[in-house]
């Protein structure tokens, strides 16, 4: 079983992004869970968001305390105290940052510039980009899974604004990944 915890900020769009990448998965033939963790539910406060995935049912019914991957849409989350513990030793990271972001010792780290693309795609405001389905492109890329096309079909089923938009950002995302060395 493969545990995947989305970090972001109200409005970012993480808990659409473990939707969208459930579903990913699921149409690869994996049985999935997604779901969402809450604070206050306001625009800018932190949301974390969950996914699991395995090619067997899963039974287990709990938070993910400590993931295999993080996906992390506001690059500062990585800087705050809950951060950390929560993503296993080994874990491996994809960030939304313009720049490498600080490397965290035990973590192997991918980046991209999500706000950008989400900028260039119009893909919310000057004040709110939506960053998540770019982030979904760059998972697929560093990942090999689930597939480009599954991520594709998976953000037109679960899109129903701006589809044509989003399916750009996540082509852009996944060309546009860096692994940190």
């Amino acid at each position: 079983m493969t545990e995947l915890t989305f970090f972001g900020r109200g409005g970012q769009g993480a808990v659409v992004a473990s939707e969208i990448l459930g579903e990913a998965y699921f149409r690869d033939g994996y049985f999935v869970q997604s779901f969402p963790s809450f604070g206050v539910e306001r625009r800018g406060a932190p949301v974390t968001a969950f996914l699991r995935i395995d090619k067997e049912f899963i039974y287990l019914r709990s938070m993910i305390y400590q993931a295999d991957w993080g996906l992390v849409l506001a690059a500062d989350i990585m800087q705050a105290p809950t951060f950390r513990p929560a993503v296993k030793d080994g874990a491996r990271v994809v960030v939304n940052s313009s720049s490498p972001p600080v490397a965290l010792p035990g973590l192997q780290v991918a980046y991209l510039d999500a706000t950008a693309i989400a900028f260039k795609h119009k893909l919310g405001s000057q004040a709110a980009p939506l960053v998540n389905t770019a982030l979904l492109g760059a998972f697929a890329r560093v990942n090999g899974a689930p597939g480009l096309d599954s991520v594709l079909a998976a953000v037109e089923q679960k899109v129903p604004h701006n589809t044509t938009q989003n399916l750009e950002a996540v082509r852009d995302a996944y060309d546009s990944v860096k692994n940190l060395e």
